[in-house]
């Protein structure tokens, strides 16, 4: 296993992370054998969200079964806009994850209104820096799918990692994770496999291990041969044929994948396009079915909405046909 140091934290995490989205399909104990071999390969960086249902109540009895709470670094995340909901949230993940210290709590995916509330004068930042203050986390960062939310971020010195996705296909947030460095900030890139649209996972993790600006990359992983094969690769140069392979992958999801950049938007009835395909990715490729069905159904306007107006379509920089991938989602979904 390799390590970089985390941004400006003075924290070595290894390259390879644990993304903990998946264990939602399994069990604690599950969970407790996936740690064992987390530890064994070298893995030390641990993602999860109090969004993600069971994932931190897994993760914790996992680290107090195996009693390897010093070999980790915890990272976890929260959706809470005020300094009492995040207050809330930070004491709920300390219990869940059996902890005394959070090491990275994250501002979970806001949008830029809801970060100025973030901010705001009884926004959750306060909770967070009070939390750290008090030994009860130890790092602030934050997560987005916004490349103006990335870019916002940078410029705040509370914030000493960013979460983006970023893979062979999702590439639009490129320049920005080049300057996570000069801003002194770890990057992490989550989605590395496309949110399941990209088979090829060694040449996926390959394609990000050998980049020299991102710090981490967090596949999502349920099972221990997943784990095996993820943390035992390395960032050597790209082969030839691997160079082939990424090659091939772009050519694949050219045409029919969201990269998420927001461009689409606004749609004229108000639906939000790139979270509908991210649920539909994670209902269609995750296994996560009830939750991915829970999340879509807390979008206001559902994909069976679109009127088919088309406008959508000609600002998608890679002319993707949305109208017809959102009447996809909305037959998956059944709304």
């Amino acid at each position: 296993m390799e390590y970089i140091p985390f941004g400006s934290t003075g924290v070595t995490v290894s390259r390879v992370g644990f993304g903990g989205i998946p264990i939602q399909r399994i069990d604690e104990e599950g969970t407790a054998k996936l740690f064992e071999k987390l530890v064994e390969m070298g893995v030390n960086y641990i993602d999860t969200a109090r969004g993600y249902t069971v994932s931190e109540q897994y993760i914790g009895y996992a680290v107090e079964k195996l009693g390897i709470r010093d070999k980790l670094f915890l990272c976890t995340k929260s959706m809470a806009a005020s300094k009492e909901a995040m207050a809330k949230d930070i004491e709920t993940s300390l219990h869940n994850l059996r902890t005394d210290v959070i090491d990275l709590y994250q501002i979970h995916n806001p949008a830029m209104a809801k970060l100025d509330t973030i901010l705001a004068p009884g926004g959750a930042l306060e909770a967070l820096l009070e939390a750290k203050e008090a030994g009860r986390i130890r790092h602030i960062g934050l997560t987005c799918h916004s490349a103006a939310v990335f870019e916002r971020a940078l410029s705040l010195d509370f914030v000493e990692s960013i979460m983006f996705p970023y893979n062979i296909v999702e590439t639009q947030g490129k320049e920005l994770v080049e300057k996570c460095r000069e801003a002194g900030k770890a990057f992490i890139a989550m989605k590395p496999l496309a949110g399941g649209a990209i088979e090829d996972g060694t040449a996926a993790m390959r394609y990000l291990l050998t980049d020299p600006f991102v710090t981490v990359v967090i596949p999502g992983m349920y099972l221990e041969s997943e784990i095996e094969e993820n943390a035992s690769l390395d960032s050597s140069p790209l082969t030839e044929d691997e160079k082939a392979r990424i090659e091939k992958i772009r050519s694949t999801l050219t045409g029919n994948f969201c990269r998420r950049c927001n461009y689409c938007a606004p749609c004229t009835v108000g639906i939000q396009i790139p979270s509908v395909f991210l649920f539909e990715g994670y209902l269609e490729r995750y296994g996560l079915e009830d939750w991915a069905r829970d999340r879509y159904a807390g979008l206001a306007v559902k994909a069976s909405a679109c009127i088919k107006c088309g406008a959508c379509e000609t600002r998608c920089p890679y002319e993707l046909p949305i109208r017809d991938m959102l009447e996809r989602a909305a037959k998956a979904f059944g709304e």
